[in-house]
């Protein structure tokens, strides 16, 4: 191994182990985490349970395990104290491989109409070229869905995270309507019954409540785990990057960069920052890319609509 490998893998270590010190921290000051655990032996007592592919199975109940679960309803509300978490998103590098797309969707229980993350096809102008461009949720340091919310459903957090607690929600779709990067997907129907029995949590979204609206939420339960979301760890090119902006650090699951430098270094922006909105994901342009856009063209599912205006 080269001492350059070596030395992104040490950097990437001691991230790590930072993030899992304040996991542990965090924790102990009150936060609740909850890791999947067996359910308490129960005497042959059998259910039935809907597996993936729709088929409808009898199980013993011992059997049956507890999805990890984020802070409760109360807490989640508070963040993690002293972070501000923060996404920078290199457009150079993607090719449409909608790995981070397909993470998103099995961490999540997402049927494949519905995307948190979603990846467009975008041209700035009729002379400029095309390139792939993954867009979630921009987690707004001046979100107008927070404002417009007449319960209190979507609030923000003190580490920049906004959230949406669905047990609140009435689905007035105020929230959409006024989110200005069409971020945010409504609960049509109940789709939820892999996690049927778990307790929810704002942190995890799920299980999903029918009628109410959701979104890209920032994975704040793995962030309190000290693990990067998986939509960073998926991508098998480095596109996206996840960390601390108070630390000026990110991530994309290879290596440790300084946020700052990569901002300054490779012309980073805000997508539509003239709206005042202050979005949390920054963009590197797609200059010197890796991969020609039409790599990506291949990857697109039946009935995903690539366009920037879907």
């Amino acid at each position: 191994m080269s001492k350059k490998k070596e030395n992104k893998k040490n950097t990437r270590r001691e991230f790590l182990q930072q993030s899992a010190l304040l996991a542990a921290a965090t924790t102990s000051a009150g936060f609740l985490l909850n890791a999947c655990k067996n359910e308490e032996a129960s005497s042959g007592e059998k259910v039935n349970v809907l597996t993936q592919d729709g088929a409808v199975v009898e199980v013993n109940k011992s059997q049956l395990k507890a999805c990890p679960q984020g802070a409760n309803r109360k807490e989640s509300r508070k963040g993690i104290a002293g972070r501000k978490f923060v996404m920078l998103i290199d457009l150079s590098k993607c090719k449409n491989a909608r790995k981070c797309v397909e993470s998103c969707q099995e961490m999540h229980h997402l049927p494949t109409h519905m995307e948190y993350l979603k990846v467009y096809l975008m041209k700035d102008s009729k002379n400029t070229a095309a390139y792939w461009m993954p867009k979630p949720c921009f987690h707004c340091d001046n979100p107008p869905c927070v404002s417009l919310c007449p319960v209190g459903a979507t609030f923000k957090r003190s580490d920049g995270i906004v959230l949406i607690d669905n047990k609140i929600c009435i689905g007035c779709k105020f929230c959409m309507t006024g989110c200005p990067y069409s971020a945010r997907i409504f609960n049509w129907a109940k789709h939820d019954s892999a996690n049927d029995g778990a307790e929810y949590s704002p942190e995890t979204g799920h299980p999903r409540v029918h009628g109410t609206v959701s979104k890209c939420d920032f994975c704040p339960e793995m962030a309190r785990k000290g693990v990067l979301p998986s939509c960073v760890t998926a991508c098998p090119n480095g596109v996206i990057y996840y960390g601390d902006f108070n630390e000026d650090a990110v991530s994309n699951g290879e290596e440790v960069v300084r946020f700052s430098e990569m901002i300054k270094n490779k012309g980073g922006y805000q997508y539509a920052d003239e709206l005042g909105t202050e979005p949390s994901v920054y963009y590197l342009p797609p200059v010197d890319r890796i991969f020609p856009v039409e790599n990506g063209l291949d990857n697109i599912p039946d009935g995903i609509d690539i366009s920037i205006d879907a």
